[in-house]
C-alpha cells in the first residue's frame, strides 16, 4: 500500500504506546530507584507513585494488588533502613527550597503534610529555618515580593505613584502565599527594602 493510501489507523498501528509492565517485586525496585534519581520525595510520596503503578497493573494484567503493595511496604522499609529515604532530610532540603521561591511557612506546611511528611520531621525543618534566619516569613515575603516587584521593588515606570496605584492588589497577592497579615502590611508599606532584607537575614541570637 503506498504511503498517501495509508489511512489514519494504519499510521496509529506503528505508534501504538506499549502497555505498563506487570508490578513484579523487581519492577517496583526498579521504578523506586529510577523516581529517587530524578526527584527528591518523602516515603508516603514514594508509596503513592508505587500503589499507582499496582493499581495499573491490577486492572491490566490482573495481578495480585495485596502482594504488589506489600512488596512495595517492603521496598520502602529497606530504603529508609539504607537512608535512600529520609524523611526529615527530604523536609528540611523542601522547606529551604519554598522558603526561597517565597512561600510562608504555613504554605510550606501544607506543602510538606501533602507529600505525607510527618509533624515530627515538618516541624524540625521550619525550626532549622528560624535558625537560619532571623525572621524566615519575611525573608521569604521579600523574596516572592522581589521577584514579583511588589511593594518597595516595584521600579522604573512601575514605581512611584504606581505603589499606591497597585497596593491592594499586592497586598492580595503576599496574602495568597499564607504570609501573616503583619507581615504583609511591613513589606508592601516599607520605605525601601534594604532595611527589611537586613533584619530577614540576620541570624537568630
Amino acid at each position: 500500500m503506498a504511503e498517501s493510501d495509508r489511512g489514519p489507523e494504519d499510521g496509529k498501528a506503528g505508534r501504538r504506546r506499549k502497555l505498563p509492565r506487570k508490578a513484579t517485586p523487581a519492577y517496583l525496585e526498579r521504578a523506586a530507584l529510577f523516581y529517587l534519581d530524578r526527584y527528591a520525595t518523602s516515603a508516603e510520596n514514594l508509596r503513592q507513585v508505587l500503589r499507582r503503578k499496582v493499581a495499573r497493573s491490577t486492572r491490566l494484567h490482573d495481578s495480585d494488588p495485596v502482594a504488589g503493595h506489600a512488596a512495595i511496604e517492603a521496598l520502602i522499609a529497606r530504603f529508609l533502613d539504607s537512608g535512600l529515604l529520609d524523611d526529615g532530610r527530604y523536609a528540611e532540603a523542601r522547606a529551604r527550597s519554598l522558603s526561597r521561591r517565597g512561600l510562608s511557612l504555613r504554605g510550606i506546611r501544607m506543602q510538606l503534610l501533602q507529600k505525607g511528611v510527618g509533624e515530627a520531621e515538618i516541624a524540625a525543618a521550619l525550626a532549622g529555618l528560624r535558625e537560619e534566619a532571623g525572621d524566615p516569613e519575611l525573608a521569604a515575603a521579600l523574596a516572592y515580593a522581589r521577584r514579583r516587584r511588589l511593594g518597595p521593588y516595584r521600579v522604573g515606570s512601575q514605581g512611584g505613584a504606581q505603589r499606591e496605584a497597585q497596593r491592594e492588589r499586592d497586598l492580595a497577592a503576599l496574602a495568597r502565599r499564607g504570609f501573616p497579615t503583619e507581615v504583609v502590611l511591613k513589606v508592601i508599606d516599607a520605605g525601601s527594602a534594604e532595611e527589611l532584607e537586613d533584619e530577614a537575614s540576620a541570624p537568630s541570637a
